[in-house]
């Protein structure tokens, strides 16, 4: 009995905008000729259960405009279980799928590499808004959260002013500061702190002590969730299945807020006013990852699907599509799984800025 090729679709570890642009792209590339798409629910969750459906035009129709998945997602390790990878391959072959198209992070991709280690057929999504994979000029998503945080500390600058206040703004960034860095440049923040480029807490209070010393009555600080302060003590911290710190747990913003208030106020060879100075945090967490994308992450993410899409109907496996420069290419999976750092030469232009 003739039996159709069928390919499977996940998408893992957190939602970014762009997901279901992806999807799209991947459904609307295969279905034209002939191969079916299987949507795996919750990510490698799916992957474990074969819980989902085939998706049909009408599935991803106008999709690409809508934030997170229409899949659903976890952070699940089937790496963990020792029939992880077993079942996985159980799973496709019940379900009569011939290779998997994993959208995710580096979690997310990690698996997939492991997975086409074991001989499993697999293709790469590059999908993180922190934008810190390797092989790709930019990941979907990266575009929004930064614009998010940007609007988000363009009104925190008119009310830090209006009240002489400094406030501490974190973004999401657990090992890199590109959304802290593009968003800080974006919108005047006086000072942005990335893991990439440690500062001392007293470099930081020289800023904002000249600040007020020079009559600028605000600071604005942007700050990635994974820089830290010299003194953090991280024994306690949770961690998730693939072993990343529970980062929010630290109250970074809180912590940087209320040293520099208390060190403001103690210190006795400031003015009067100065040492009234008030400071405030803000995390901005999940608001980054939700909501519609943007119009370059839509058109982003509806490319990488398409191409996705083609090589698996070419059976291109073993690989992550990517953008380089305006294309859409594929790079081996193994190559790409490095942490892409901010680079040196932006950092040193925006501290030219932290004044």
């Amino acid at each position: 009995m003739y039996r159709p090729r069928r390919v499977g679709i996940l998408t893992g570890g957190g939602d970014c905008p762009g997901l279901n642009a992806v999807i799209r792209g991947a459904v609307e590339s295969c279905l034209s000729t002939g191969v079916q798409v299987y949507g795996l629910h919750d990510g490698w969750r799916g992957a474990l259960t074969g819980e989902g459906r085939n998706l049909s035009y009408a599935d991803v129709e106008g999709i690409q405009t809508e934030g997170g998945t229409i899949l659903g997602s976890s952070r699940t390790n089937i790496m963990k279980g020792e029939d992880g990878p077993e079942t996985v391959r159980m799973r496709m072959a019940q379900l009569g799928i011939e290779g998997l198209i994993a959208v995710g992070g580096d979690d997310t991709l990690g698996v997939a590499n492991s997975l086409r280690k074991m001989g499993l057929n697999v293709i790469g999504v590059p999908k993180t808004i922190d934008n810190d994979l390797s092989c790709t000029d930019y990941t979907f998503g990266f575009d929004t959260a930064s614009n998010i945080a940007m609007e988000c500390i363009d009104r925190l600058h008119t009310t830090a002013e209006s009240h002489s206040r400094c406030i501490v703004v974190e973004c999401m960034g657990r090992h890199t500061g590109h959304i802290a860095l593009q968003a800080g440049v974006a919108a005047n923040s006086h000072l942005i702190l990335i893991p990439e480029y440690p500062k001392t807490f007293d470099e930081i209070m020289r800023l904002v002590k000249s600040r007020h010393l020079h009559g600028e009555n605000y600071t604005i600080i942007t700050v990635a969730e994974g820089f830290e302060l010299s003194h953090d003590d991280e024994k306690n911290l949770d961690v998730d299945q693939f072993g990343n710190k529970s980062l929010s747990e630290k109250g970074l913003a809180k912590e940087l807020a209320d040293m520099i208030e208390k060190e403001m106020r103690s210190d006795d060879t400031l003015p009067d006013e100065c040492r009234k100075y008030e400071c405030r945090y803000v995390v901005l967490g999940h608001i980054q990852r939700g909501g519609a994308p943007t119009a370059f992450d839509r058109v982003l993410g509806y490319r990488l699907g398409v191409k996705a899409g083609q090589m698996a109907v070419e059976k291109q496996y073993g690989k992550m599509v990517a953008l380089s420069g305006v294309d859409i290419i594929a790079v081996e999976l193994d190559n790409a799984l490095s942490r892409k750092e901010v680079d040196e030469e932006f950092y040193a232009a925006a501290e030219l800025l932290f004044k």
